[in-house]
């Protein structure tokens, strides 16, 4: 065992008594002199926590002011911000006179003095920020340690509502490797102060803005090593919409209003389908140019995209409606008769649904002579035809009557009435086709206005949803 000596003794009981170090003694009012007292008293100790003893924690007063914003990346989750972060702690019995130093204030090396090893707990990356080489000390102690820190750190993104969306990040500031027992974090200035000296040396004016700054003071971080004393500052970020909404936003509702007034064209113009067609590339090429606007994140999808789809899935609907529209227009003629439930159903009710009264049926007869006749009844009857007219001209009747027509006259008569009687059902089948046909193209008109119904309200109902989600998402953080 060592001995130790009374003088020794009396030495270590003197410096407990009076802390770390003792009042500086200056020969002369002059920085060599300062210097050189600081050289023996407290440049020889940087290796020491500046305390009186290892049980009692040295407190660091904490204090941020953040400086510009310079990205936040979706992708990553990461948020890259420029702060000014102070420390200042006091070396416990460090002291000397103004009058016989010649000062109260001097910059000295950071290397020269023990620093704490405060860190963000949610660094991601390098500091490549400017390095500041010194710091102050004053004459009371007291040490002021402020630097500019460039801040990549992570961030749980949540961009649901984006281009609407607020962001909640946090920096963490604690020891690395000091316990709560050896290096306690105190809270320096209010969140009030903090935050409104940032928005006035703020420089950055780009798609994010400051709009909060909350503090979470003396965290502590319990491992199972020990515990850790920390402060944390929540920084509330707001993006601006005005680029996302001019270049995404109106573009897509003025196309799909340009959809909704394509529905005036008539159903059974080819023009109609053509015209939608030419609406979806466009819309598509449009997608495709702002894919880069659009946050890429596999964690959840922007709400925005959800909006994106459901406009061209509605383009889609409105194009397989005009397919099916143009069908029963053409092709009604090759259908067979209307079911007498979906006549009832379409033309009866859903008619008045859609303010489209149906037209009345016509009660057009049609009468078919019977053509199995004797030849020798045909030829009394157009004889009798022959003389029937002759009455009514007013010509006189002869007293005979004519002689028969020669065979090859009769044929040819015969022939005649086949052909004539041919022509007369193709005339009955075509009007009775052409009333099918009616019929079919009036459902068709009818299913028409209904679906135009339904998009126009479907439409809206989504459109109204997704701004109340907006809404309702922005009010809440």
């Amino acid at each position: 065992m060592t001995h130790v000596k009374p003088a020794e003794l009396i030495c270590i009981c003197f410096m407990l008594l009076h802390g770390f170090v003792s009042a500086l003694n200056c020969t002369s009012p002059t920085p060599e002199s300062l210097f050189a007292a600081l050289e023996k008293e407290v440049f020889s100790k940087k290796l020491l926590r500046p305390v009186k003893s290892f049980s009692i924690p040295l407190n660091i007063t904490i204090g941020i002011t953040v400086v510009g914003i310079l990205g936040v990346e979706e992708k990553a989750q990461s948020l890259t911000t420029l702060i000014w972060q102070v420390l200042e702690w006091n070396i416990e019995g460090l002291s000397w006179d103004e009058e016989e130093c010649g000062t109260t204030r001097v910059s000295i090396p950071r290397e020269k003095i023990w620093i704490p090893d405060v860190h963000i707990s949610e660094f991601m990356d390098e500091d490549t920020s400017p390095k500041t080489p010194y710091i102050y000390l004053y004459n009371t102690g007291h040490v002021f340690d402020d630097k500019p820190v460039r801040v990549v750190s992570s961030c749980r993104l949540v961009i649901y509502t984006f281009p609407f969306d607020v962001q909640n990040c946090s920096l963490t500031f604690g020891s690395y490797l000091h316990f709560t027992t050896d290096v306690r974090m105190i809270q320096g200035s209010t969140s009030e102060e903090i935050l409104q000296e940032s928005l006035d040396v703020l420089e950055t004016n780009g798609e994010w803005e400051l709009a909060a700054i909350s503090v979470d003071p003396d965290v502590q971080l319990v491992l199972s090593v020990g515990s850790y004393s920390e402060i944390k500052y929540n920084i509330i970020l707001r993006r601006r919409p005005t680029l996302y909404v001019v270049n995404l936003l109106i573009p897509s509702c003025f196309l799909v209003t340009l959809d909704l007034f394509s529905f005036m064209l008539p159903p059974h113009s080819v023009d109609r389908s053509s015209f939608k067609m030419t609406l979806i590339l466009g819309y598509t090429v449009f997608l495709l140019i702002m894919n880069d606007l659009l946050p890429v994140t596999g964690e959840t999808t922007p709400l925005i995209n959800v909006f994106f789809c459901l406009s061209l899935a509605l383009m889609v609907a409105s194009l397989l409606e005009t397919v099916l529209i143009t069908n029963i227009q053409f092709s009604s003629s090759q259908y067979s008769a209307v079911p007498p439930w979906l006549s009832v159903l379409v033309l009866r009710y859903l008619s008045v649904v859609v303010c489209l009264p149906s037209k009345k049926k016509s009660n057009r007869t049609t009468v078919f002579l019977s053509s199995n006749r004797e030849p020798a009844k045909n030829v009394s009857f157009t004889n009798m035809s022959a003389i029937h007219l002759k009455n009514v001209s007013g010509d006189t009747p002869p007293a005979k009557p004519p002689p028969a027509p020669p065979e090859p006259a009769l044929d040819e008569l015969q022939k005649l009435s086949s052909d004539l009687k041919a022509i007369r059902l193709q005339v009955d089948k075509h009007f009775k086709e052409s009333n099918t046909s009616q019929e079919w193209q009036m459902i068709g008109i009818v299913m028409d206005r209904l679906l135009f119904g339904l998009y126009v309200v479907f439409i809206t109902v989504s459109f109204i949803t997704i701004i109340c989600i907006w809404t309702l998402s922005n009010n809440a953080v």
